[in-house]
């Protein structure tokens, strides 16, 4: 009774961040073109200066013991690509592991499936050697038709490609879409479902590559699209950034446009891609309603100069191969597709105090503002964190050794924060990239159009009465709860989804659901990952960086 009120008692507390920098001065819009309602784009964003003074509005009171979570939004891995095998792992090469007794086993890949395989090829280990690989095909399309009405058998002939001519750093071999790591090379995920809760029946919420993935995070939706002409900022019609427009030209995005409001979009400007914007509400609009502070931080969002005016977005980095890559994605951002919580200019936070609340920085941030938070024991309410390419796991220009280094600096500086025993860290990932995983996903949401969707995957009519366009749920993913409030050694078995990640933010501050068909009306719930009536654990599970393993 005593452990049940202490923590009811802490559910109690006001988040610690909740501190609001008054706004002074109108702001500007950026004007890009006239109309106004649904079918238009009205503004580029808000850019409202912050003065001196601070005011306190009403306090948020969480609903559960967490008062800050931590969204660590991965790149492109099936379930099984990571977790096929856990937990044993082989030890012929790598980072030593080895399971704590009684660790439980999870849906992954039986002797079966890893030898005699419905598809062309079987599943192979891949090692730490290998840890650089081609990208696989994860469009829309090509998933569902990978899934062969649930047969899981056609996933060589329609997601694996080969993208490794001029790349003699990147290893690639036929049949490689199926292929897995175990814990001798994704050693710090295997550490984080030993000592905290690991999900292994979670879904992209639909079929698709990376932009829909985002989207679904933080919005549980992905119609609402309208595509943008990057010079004249009208509406215009483009297949490949919206499918399936009304009248108005809204549709539903299932590939991977840059957003319009966004000035390091289409390579700087480099290139001419008709751009998209998003229509209706997200988790940030939600979240700014009732005062609680939140920020989307991403590797590269901080320019480094200005070219007439516009941001440019130009740093790099190498990965563990030496590939260079651009730190920053436009289509990995997904709040800049929606005008009310864009930044434009990538302008900076007027100050470390000032992160999380709303300025000119509009809640968009570079990851060093996230760190910078950490250090100043600022940590948002809710913060949304996305590594730059080499570091964010997406094969082809990154990979599980880089993803690595930067997921286990960030959790072992928060864990080393003031801020540590309220926190939850999910770790998640947008899409599957393509790679194979035996379980098929349960169908909650039809699609009617012919052109792109498999009535044997998807099923006929959105389940809601949504819109077409967003067959699902696609592959399965990975999903990670890491927090002193998590369950030990635990696998989940729920049906979860990424708007799952959406929906606990917005019970746990209230807030509200997304309306419009969003997913998160019909999402699983976080919950069976944690014990919220348990003491929260004091011990802390410092990993090194490099290799993942242990260190105290």
């Amino acid at each position: 009774m005593r452990a049940r009120l202490r923590v009811l008692a802490t559910a109690g507390v006001a988040a610690t961040s909740l501190l609001l920098v008054a706004c002074s001065g109108g702001g500007t819009n950026q004007g890009v073109a006239s109309g106004g309602g649904k079918g238009s784009v009205s503004g580029q964003g808000g850019s409202a200066q912050v003065g001196d003074a601070a005011f306190s509005f009403p306090t948020v009171h969480p609903s559960t013991p967490i008062q800050h979570v931590v969204v660590i939004f991965g790149e492109n891995i099936s379930f099984d690509h990571y977790f096929g095998t856990y937990p044993n792992a082989t030890n012929q090469n790598g980072t030593p592991f080895k399971a704590a007794r009684n660790t439980p086993k999870v849906n992954g890949l039986s002797k079966k499936l890893l030898t005699n395989n419905p598809n062309a090829y079987n599943p192979k280990r891949l090692a730490p050697s290998q840890a650089l690989t081609c990208d696989q095909n994860h469009g829309y399309g090509p998933e569902q038709k990978a899934v062969n009405g649930g047969k899981m058998d056609k996933f060589v002939e329609n997601t694996e490609t080969d993208k490794c001519t001029g790349q003699p750093v990147l290893f690639g071999e036929p049949g490689l879409v199926m292929d897995y790591y175990d814990g001798n090379t994704v050693t710090a995920m295997w550490n984080y479902a030993q000592h905290y809760s690991l999900n292994d029946n979670s879904y992209d919420t639909v079929y698709g590559p990376s932009t829909p993935g985002a989207l679904n995070l933080i919005s549980g939706q992905t119609h609402g699209g309208q595509a943008v002409d990057p010079k004249t900022g009208k509406p215009t019609t483009d297949a490949y950034a919206v499918q399936s427009p009304d009248k108005n030209g809204i549709g539903t995005i299932t590939n991977d446009p840059d957003p319009y409001y966004d000035d390091c979009s289409n390579n700087n400007g480099k290139s001419a891609n008709n751009l998209a914007v998003m229509h209706g509400q997200n988790i940030g609009d939600l979240l700014n309603s009732k005062h609680v502070t939140w920020g989307w931080f991403q590797g590269g969002f901080k320019p480094t100069s200005t070219v007439d005016g516009k941001a440019v977005c130009g740093a790099t980095h190498n990965n563990i191969g030496g590939i260079a890559a651009a730190d920053y994605s436009p289509h990995h951002e997904p709040f800049m597709y929606y005008k009310s919580t864009s930044n434009p200019k990538h302008l900076p936070p007027t100050s470390v105090k000032a992160i999380g609340h709303t300025d000119q920085a509009n809640h968009q941030y570079d990851t060093s503002d996230f760190d910078a938070a950490v250090a100043a024991n600022n940590l948002p309410a809710v913060s949304f964190l996305k590594a730059g390419e080499y570091q964010d796991g997406h094969a082809g220009y990154s990979d599980p050794l880089d993803e690595q280094a930067f997921v286990v600096k960030e959790i072992n500086q928060l864990q080393k924060s003031k801020e540590w025993s309220s926190t939850a860290v999910v770790l998640a990932y947008d899409d599957s990239d393509g790679w194979y995983d035996h379980q098929k996903s349960p169908t909650v949401n039809g699609s009617k159009d012919a052109a792109l969707d498999q009535a044997a995957t998807c099923g006929k009519d959105p389940v809601s009465g949504g819109y077409a366009d967003r067959c699902g749920y696609g592959p399965r993913l990975p999903l990670l709860v890491v927090s002193p409030y998590a369950k030990t050694n635990h696998v989940d078995h729920s049906v979860t989804d990424q708007s799952s990640v959406l929906k606990f933010i917005e019970d746990n501050w209230r807030t509200g659901r997304i309306g419009d068909h969003s997913f998160d009306q019909r999402a699983g719930s976080l919950n069976g990952m944690f014990n919220f009536w348990q003491r929260p654990s004091k011990s802390k599970l410092i990993l090194d960086p490099k290799t993942g393993a242990v260190v105290r």
